[in-house]
């Protein structure tokens, strides 16, 4: 080869590798910052309370039993809830020294409660206390109930006495900055114990929803339980429109059944949360099924999942 056609070589040569290295380096830059651009998004990403999505998920203990409720605690943690309940106060010290939060602290027993003058005592007891320990954790809200029916008993005197009782604790809540809500639950599902309550008395959510209005108070707001509202009323999303204001906590279940929140039952859970989510609710949305797999955890992650919308 010449010298001039050697050194013509060598400059097309030395071309050919200054574009391969510049369009190298562009691709370098345009990938750093996606990388960047990516980076910022998941730090401004929405996280739900700092965990998952922007639903604020929690979990009923006692749906889990036998398992202990550290165990349980220690599986939410993993699976990215914000939250449990419905476990001993005892447990509290140490699920909430792992980093979840008491979203409902219980009170008296949906058996017992102030639709009998016979129990605003140990209604109002009940309920003071579990004001208390709300304080103490940090929890938002304490359960009531309306009560059983009982004979001699009518509806009206129902209303009048479950008023009272409740309208006589509410100072006591709205000085500490908690909530009471009331829980709706079926009266239809004779089939266990704890997936339905025959005898009931707030067992309709317009009737539910109507006493709450009726005390009046910022700090008294219904728990909307999807399952028993399916049960009993149906029509989940437009009364989720339609309650939505006075809705201060809600449950989930699967029907028929009480069970996950699969394929198998009617509801449609994405749906249905983003129902809630659209109202601009901030407050927490609670597993409350009964597993029937034999991996329950499973189910619970499977059911966060779904919610997570």
């Amino acid at each position: 080869m010449k010298r001039r056609e050697f050194m013509a070589s060598n400059v097309l040569l030395a071309g050919a590798a200054a574009l391969a290295s510049k369009d190298t380096m562009a691709q370098e830059h345009e990938g750093q910052k996606a990388e960047q651009e990516g980076q910022k998004a998941e730090q401004e990403r929405p996280k739900s309370s700092q965990i998952g999505g922007r639903v604020r998920q929690s979990v009923m203990g006692w749906c889990f039993n036998p398992m202990d409720p550290i165990t349980l605690a220690r599986h939410c943690k993993r699976i990215g809830l914000e939250a449990i309940e419905g476990i001993p106060s005892s447990a509290y010290d140490q699920v909430t020294s792992m980093g979840l939060k008491i979203s409902l602290v219980g009170s008296h027993s949906f058996k017992t409660g102030p639709l009998d003058p016979a129990n605003h005592a140990e209604v109002e007891t009940k309920l003071r206390e579990g004001i208390d320990l709300a304080v103490k954790y940090g929890a938002p809200n304490v359960i009531t109930f309306t009560g059983m029916k009982k004979k001699g008993i009518s509806d009206q005197a129902a209303r009048r006495n479950c008023l009272q009782c409740w309208k006589r604790v509410l100072p006591y809540a709205e000085e500490r900055n908690i909530g009471i809500v009331l829980e709706h639950l079926n009266s239809k599902d004779d089939s266990h114990p704890m997936k339905g309550h025959p005898g009931y008395w707030g067992d309709d959510v317009e009737l539910c929803a109507d006493l709450v209005q009726e005390v009046d108070s910022p700090s008294f707001q219904l728990l909307f339980d999807i399952y028993h509202v399916q049960i009993m009323n149906g029509d989940l999303i437009r009364n989720i429109r339609r309650y939505h204001r006075i809705v201060g906590h809600y449950h989930t279940a699967g029907n028929p059944g009480r069970g996950e929140l699969d394929d198998s039952q009617e509801i449609n859970y994405p749906a249905v949360i983003r129902a809630i989510m659209e109202t601009g609710y901030q407050g927490f949305v609670a597993q409350e099924f009964i597993p029937t797999s034999d991996d329950p955890i499973a189910a619970l992650e499977q059911a966060y999942q779904v919610c997570d919308v």
